[in-house]
């Protein structure tokens, strides 16, 4: 399945992102040693409009990794390192 996580961030947050991406990516990346995660991918928005998100973050996992997903260190640390970014977040799973 995908999970998808879309964000909206703060202005200070979307002043920030060229600098955070980096760092968002290498954190994503170390749930690719969860069993089940197969691919992430980050991506940023190419367009500054107000009504757009900033941020997708797409992971390939089964449905079995996200419970151990939501629980690990990596997602501990988005959660607590960039969660005063974020103005509004949407995620959405679906089967590829």
């Amino acid at each position: 399945m995908k999970h998808c996580i879309l964000v909206k961030l703060t202005p200070e947050g979307k002043e920030r992102l060229p600098e955070m991406l980096p760092e968002i990516r290498a954190l994503f990346e170390q749930t690719l040693s969860i069993e089940g995660v197969t691919a992430i991918d980050c991506k940023r928005n190419c367009i500054d409009r107000p009504n757009r998100s900033d941020l997708l973050i797409e992971m390939t996992m089964t449905e079995g990794a996200l419970p151990v997903y939501d629980a690990s260190e990596p997602h501990r640390q988005w959660k607590e390192g960039y969660g005063k970014y974020i103005a509004s977040k949407a995620i959405f799973d679906f089967e590829d």
